[in-house]
């Protein structure tokens, strides 16, 4: 199995949300994990920053922010040179999928999850 740094942009620490499962199923399958979110927090053993840590070798940015709350993110996303963008079910964003591309990024509309579980991560 190959590991893959992961930055999980929307990160939370609330157990209800998509973000939180994301984070714990990473890390259980041994996934470095960059959890980045709107306040501080802590998800099993991996902290959520609020500011935009400069990182190297991200395979994969998954997305739990809506299209609108992605704007702030474009360059740090794009900066990042992940070989992957995760859009989960409700991140759909052309404008950054676009961006993406253009830059020779991988968009993938699925859901970080399922494809944990499936074992396509």
């Amino acid at each position: 199995m190959s590991v893959k740094k992961t930055v999980v942009l929307g990160a939370s620490d609330n157990p209800s949300r998509y973000s939180f499962l994301a984070i714990r199923r990473l890390s259980a399958h041994q996934h470095p994990v960059v959890a980045i979110g709107r306040k501080r927090g802590e998800v099993s053993g991996v902290p959520i920053v609020t500011e935009n840590k400069e990182e190297a070798d991200v395979d994969t940015v998954t997305l739990y922010l809506n299209p609108q709350n992605q704007k702030p993110y474009y360059d740090y996303i794009l900066a990042l040179n992940p070989k992957r963008i995760i859009f989960n079910p409700g991140t759909e964003n052309d404008e950054l999928i676009e961006k993406a591309e253009a830059a020779g990024i991988q968009a993938v509309l699925g859901c970080t999850l399922v494809m944990l579980s499936t074992g396509q991560y």
